[in-house]
């Protein structure tokens, strides 16, 4: 992860898991709020596959620290089309720094770093799985 790089803010939003195409891509926006001093940033960060289910240990008014890795695509729908450039922050992993919302079980967990493979280590139920 060398190219990966942080950033902290207080979360604004925390979309649910959207699940795209026949492999069952998931993804999850978090959308953090970060003060300049002369107006109020708003910056998108996707939590990818499994570092979906990570998210469920933030919330809403949490100051957090993300480690994120920029990507970058390109897209054209055709030959003689228009070429579209999207950039995105994919992100490894976060830490809250503190508190600020109310877990919606409420629990807490303490400031510690989330790691996105965190997820691979958990036990399912076989009848939680989809197919």
């Amino acid at each position: 992860m060398s190219d990966s790089t942080t950033v902290s803010g207080i979360v604004h939003l925390i979309e649910e898991t959207k699940t795209y195409g026949q492999k069952g891509f998931r993804k999850r926006l978090v959308v953090l709020e970060k003060d300049n001093g002369r107006f109020t940033n708003y910056i998108p960060i996707d939590f990818l596959r499994d570092a979906c289910d990570t998210v469920d240990d933030m919330n809403v008014g949490d100051e957090v620290e993300i480690t994120y890795q920029l990507s970058g695509r390109k897209w054209q729908r055709d030959p003689n089309s228009e070429v579209k450039f999207f950039l995105s922050a994919e992100a490894f992993s976060f830490k809250v720094l503190s508190s600020g919302g109310s877990s919606s079980d409420g629990s807490s967990t303490g400031p510690g770093e989330k790691n996105a493979n965190d997820a691979f280590s958990e036990s399912y139920d076989e009848n939680d799985i989809p197919f």
